[in-house]
This record gives structure tokens, sequence and C-alpha cells, in this order.
């Protein structure tokens, strides 16, 4: 039986290691939750690739997934019918494969939401804990629904996100496309025909533009393997801790991009937060939750501090307006929703108000990003092709005047 090396955080924060025999990572996993404990990696011991890494089912296939399932057990089909029936109509052969997995461990007496944890990568915290939820308070159909709303407004406001970035990414890459070529063929072309005009002297901004196309010609394979070195070492920047910290707090403080990002956030706590409440999860496990999935390593201190605050007795309100991160008028309205007892429903208007905020945020992003690209990418192509034409025009002064 193989050891595997594991880390993971409690539900007050803090990191825990060590190492494991057992089966597979997937049986690590469920032991170390029995001692709630949520792995964070896992690998085998003398293996320098952690083992588990994105998910093998598409998000639009879990909704449809979740969607059917609530369906059949709202009809009163049995759970274990209902798991081989998803399973046997599946596309997706891993999807499949874990269904198959999920039905066996249901039929050897394990729970829905216990089988579903040994999945993490298709299952997160999230969905096994409402599953739980729904299990204990027999209302295990209302809960998937829920769920399938969720994901869906999720993945929503996601793509609202790289919807916006679509746009500027693809301009910048026909810009940088558009120059190398350039500098690759067009300016030796130009460099040709000055030499055979016999131009001696030429203007700064085409010997500067003839330098930089020798340059990028003579060291290609460098300037290749420099941009792979660059965005590797971005890769691992962004997998650091400390400077995944400190480049989520620049983002929340950035002129332009740091409102849209802050009312992401709040977005998608308020909504994650209310669904876990009106499903019955109690507030310090939702709270543990909602930092997993906040997106932010700032606002997952901010809600881990909170939530610290939660079990010495504070109210919710107090710590999110100490740290800062959370707008003034949200945390007043979490007030209120506490003292009115109405904190789940609270926070999906409050969910709802900012997903709107959102799309607003956004459309006028794209429609500043827009003009500004186009300025940059006919400034650049528009310097360039003057740059050339400069000897022509000095040529062409020189013959009027013989």
């Amino acid at each position: 039986m193989p050891t595997f090396v594991w880390e993971g955080k409690t539900r007050t924060g803090e990191t825990h290691k060590g190492s494991m025999t057992a089966d597979d990572d997937q049986a690590v996993i469920a032991k170390l939750r029995q001692q709630n404990i949520s792995a964070t990696k896992v690998k085998k011991k003398g293996s320098t690739l952690d083992i588990s890494f994105g998910s093998p089912v598409k998000i639009k296939e879990l909704v449809v997934f979740t969607r059917q399932f609530a369906t059949m057990i709202d009809a009163g089909l049995p759970l274990v019918q209902c798991l081989e029936i998803l399973a046997n109509t599946s596309d997706n052969k891993r999807f499949a494969d874990i269904l198959k997995d999920i039905k066996s461990q249901v039929e050897s007496g394990s729970t829905f939401s216990v089988a579903l944890s040994r999945h993490p990568k298709v299952f997160n915290s999230l969905f096994v804990n409402l599953v739980a939820a729904g299990e204990a308070g027999g209302i295990l159909d209302t809960i998937l629904n829920r769920l399938a709303v969720h994901i869906e407004k999720s993945v929503k406001l996601r793509r609202r996100i790289k919807g916006a970035m679509y746009y500027p990414v693809g301009v910048l890459i026909v810009a940088v496309g558009i120059i190398i070529l350039m500098l690759y063929k067009v300016i030796p072309t130009f460099e040709k025909m000055f030499t055979d005009f016999g131009s001696a002297q030429l203007p700064g901004p085409t010997a500067f533009l003839i330098s930089l196309s020798h340059g990028l010609i003579n060291n290609f394979h460098w300037i290749i393997l420099g941009t792979i070195a660059f965005i590797v070492g971005i890769i691992t920047l962004l997998r650091w801790k400390k400077s995944r910290y400190q480049i989520d707090k620049i983002l929340l403080t950035m002129p332009v991009i740091g409102p849209v990002v802050r009312k992401t956030v709040v977005a998608r706590f308020t909504r994650t937060l209310g669904t876990l409440l009106s499903s019955g999860v109690a507030i310090l496990d939702s709270m543990d939750i909602v930092a997993k999935t906040a997106g932010n390593m700032v606002v997952e201190e901010a809600i881990l501090h909170t939530r610290q605050m939660l079990s010495e007795g504070q109210n919710l309100a107090p710590p999110l307006i100490e740290s800062g991160v959370f707008p003034p008028m949200v945390s007043q309205m979490i007030g209120v929703g506490e003292q009115t007892g109405a904190l789940d429903a609270m926070l999906q208007k409050i969910a709802d108000f900012y997903e709107d905020e959102v799309d607003v945020a956004v459309g006028s992003l794209t429609s500043l990003i827009e003009p500004i690209m186009m300025v940059v990418l006919g400034g650049v192509v528009g310097g360039i092709i003057v740059a050339m034409y400069l000897p022509i025009f000095k040529i062409a002064g020189a013959i009027n005047k013989q």
C-alpha cells in the first residue's frame, strides 16, 4: 500500500501536514475529512507531482447532473437507481466512472454526501455540505435545485468577467502579432530599398526600428525562450502563497480594476453564504466553506478572521466592517439581516444587487478599454509606418532640389 504526503487546513484555518498509508489519494482525502481536515495537497511519497489537478467534469455537465438528479429524487426514484441511470447516460466516461464509484459506496452503506466527498475535484466542499444538509433535513431534491441555481449564477458571473477580458486580450495579441510581422518582414524590405537608394544617414526613428528588427531576427529563439520563462515565472508566482497574497491585495486596490474585483468578491461571498445558510448548514461551517471559495487570499483571510470572531460569540457584521475588505453598506445590511432573523434572504438580495453592479462595472470597463486599445494599436502601427516613410520623404525632397 503506497504512502501519501498530505497538507490540509482545519476548520479554524490552521495548516497541518503529515503522511498516511492508503489505497489511493481519494482514500487519504476521505480519512482527512473524518478528522475535520480539508486536504489542499496530496501526493504520493517520492513523487514530485501533485496527484489532484483540475476537474474532469465540465461545469455545464455538473449543472445538468444536479438538475436531473433533483428531478429523479423528486419523482420518488431510489438514490442508487438515479445514480445508475445518470452514469449510463453520461457522455463523459470519467464522470460515468465517478458516478459508478459513488453508487457502489452508497450500496456499501455510505451516505451520499460522504460518497461525494471521495471526489473533491468534481464535488467541492460547498456541494458536499449542502447535500449533507439535504440528507439530514429530508429535502435533498430542494437542495439539489438550489445547488444547480447557485452553480449557474456563479458560472454566469465568471463568464461576465471573462467576456470583458476577451476583447482587450484579443486586441493585444493582434497588436503584438502585427508588430512582430512588420519588424520581421516589412522593415527588412524597406531597409534594402534605402540601401539601394544610397541613403547613408537615416532619421533617428527609422534607424531605431531597423536596429529593433535586427535584434528580433538575430535573437528570435532567445526571445521565444524568454517569453516561455516569463510565463512559467508568472505561473510559479501565482502558486506561491506570499506572492499570490500580494497580487490579490494589489488587485483589490487598483484604480479601475479594483472596484470590479471587489464587487465580484462580494457577490460570490454573499451568494454562497446565503445558499449555505438557507439550506441549514451551520454558520461556522458555512464561513469555512465560503473562505475556501472566496477566490482571493485577502478576502479569505478576512472571512477566516470573521469566523474566529463568530466562534468567540460576536455577531457577523462587526468583524466584516473591521476587515475593510467589504463595503460598509454590505456589512450594515448583513447586520440588519442578523437582527431581523432573515440573514439568508438579506445575503441573497445583496448578491443580486452586486451581480447587477458587476454587469454595469464590466460594461463600463469594456467601454473604457476599447478606445484606449484602439488608440494604442493605431499609434504604434502608425508610428512604425511614419518612421519607415521618413527617409522616402527625405529622398524625394533631395530629388526636387536637384
